[in-house]
């Protein structure tokens, strides 16, 4: 890609389809490449103007008739644990992260199948075959890594071990200032263990760490329960009209 092409990348629009999250609308997105030498700093660019990235694609959506889809990102120096979010963090103290090149595996797809089978069985994505989730994994010009979560395995220290029990997957994105939650799966059957919550705030534990602003959680819809959770992760800013705001 040249210069030129990164300060002038072509968008384009979907043809309206069912919408995954309220019943009775449909949805259209408007869509651009990330591909080439600028493809890091378009999607830097792009993420703070509500875009999501999909292998090589950064989409928003662009529904002429609803805009119920807020992109959404925790404030990460301003951000306090509650205390049940410490429980949870201490509960899961057994689990080890470990962060690796963004490369698909067997053992991953399986989990990811599993999750899906579990949580998403009406959804497209649980007809995926294994080559279309090592595309989603692989696929990408930016910089960006897979983050596995497994259990420590006795005996091996505070490091833990890569032959522990896989227990979740994050596929993230790195930012300029921030990191994107691209796509998180985990094991269906510990709900004790609130997985999808726990990878969250060790995403926000991380950012603290690297001293970044931002946890990218991609979209929320106030009146879609599946999104609900978002909105415990405080301060959360929401992409409106006017810019970044703090959501009550």
């Amino acid at each position: 890609m040249t210069r030129h092409a990164f300060d002038s990348p072509q968008f384009y629009l979907t043809s309206p389809q069912a919408c995954p999250y309220l019943e009775d609308r449909q949805e259209r997105k408007i869509f651009t490449y990330l591909v080439g030498a600028e493809a890091r700093n378009l999607n830097d660019l792009l993420s703070v103007g509500g875009f999501r990235r999909s292998q090589t694609i950064a989409y928003r959506p662009a529904c002429p008739d609803c805009k119920a889809c807020k992109s959404v990102r925790v404030v990460v120096p301003q951000f306090q644990f509650s205390r049940n979010q410490r429980k949870l963090l201490k509960r899961n103290s057994d689990i080890v992260r470990i962060i690796k090149p963004a490369s698909a595996t067997s053992e991953q797809y399986a989990l990811f199948h599993r999750y899906l089978r579990s949580r998403h069985d009406d959804g497209g994505m649980v007809e995926m075959s294994e080559a279309d989730y090592i595309a989603m994994i692989e696929e990408s010009h930016i910089e960006t890594m897979v983050v596995e979560y497994r259990r420590r395995v006795e005996g091996h220290g505070i490091t833990g071990s890569a032959d522990g029990e896989l227990l979740a997957v994050t596929l993230t994105d790195i930012l300029d200032d921030a990191t994107s939650m691209v796509y998180s799966f985990f094991s269906p059957e510990m709900e004790r263990r609130s997985l999808g919550t726990y990878i969250i705030l060790d995403h926000i534990r991380q950012a603290i760490e690297l001293g970044l602003s931002y946890v990218y959680l991609g979209y929320w819809v106030k009146d879609s329960h599946k999104m609900s959770y978002k909105t415990r992760f405080k301060p959360l800013e929401v992409l409106g009209a006017d810019g970044w705001i703090c959501l009550d």
